[in-house]
């Protein structure tokens, strides 16, 4: 059991990097994997001026709401079919990881993203062999939900 909880260590870690350092533009958005489980994702970034899309009210642009509901739901499919990789080799694993991308997403915008930071959770509705689908959601950091979506992720 040690083994396994170091390797699924090793596997959070690994896609914590992969999410938060080497993808260029959530580095720009400043995304932070708060927490991770089979269960739930939740991802938080600050409030940043190059993230406005209404430079009269301040808020959010709506492709960066967009985009952080794609990299909520794509960490918790891509989580989802790492878990079953436990035991596998580092090769595998990073080969399985390149090859998840999304095929469909669906954001309902509710209120103008307003706030000094935002959290994005993320849960599967569905995890198949081939593809995985996963419900989204915006809060700002009074709690007011921004937006909601809806992701399909070929994972296999």
């Amino acid at each position: 059991m040690m083994d396994k909880q170091l390797e699924l260590d090793v596997i959070k870690k690994t896609l914590c990097e992969v999410y938060e350092q080497r993808i260029p533009f959530n580095k720009i958005i400043g995304i932070r994997i708060d927490s991770l489980s089979a269960d739930n994702t939740r991802i938080r970034f600050q409030m940043k001026k190059k993230l406005i899309g209404n430079y009269v009210k301040e808020v959010l642009h709506g492709g960066v709401i967009s985009a952080v509901l794609d990299v909520a739901g794509g960490i918790t499919a891509s989580f989802g079919v790492l878990l079953k990789m436990v035991g596998e080799p580092f090769e595998e694993i990073e080969r399985r990881l390149s090859k998840i991308g999304t095929i469909d997403l669906r954001v309902d915008y509710l209120r103008p993203g307003a706030g000094k930071y935002f959290e994005s959770t993320s849960s599967i509705m569905r995890a198949g062999r081939r593809v995985t689908v996963t419900r989204m959601e915006l809060v700002n950091d009074e709690g007011l939900l921004v937006a909601v979506g809806t992701g399909t992720y070929l994972v296999g």
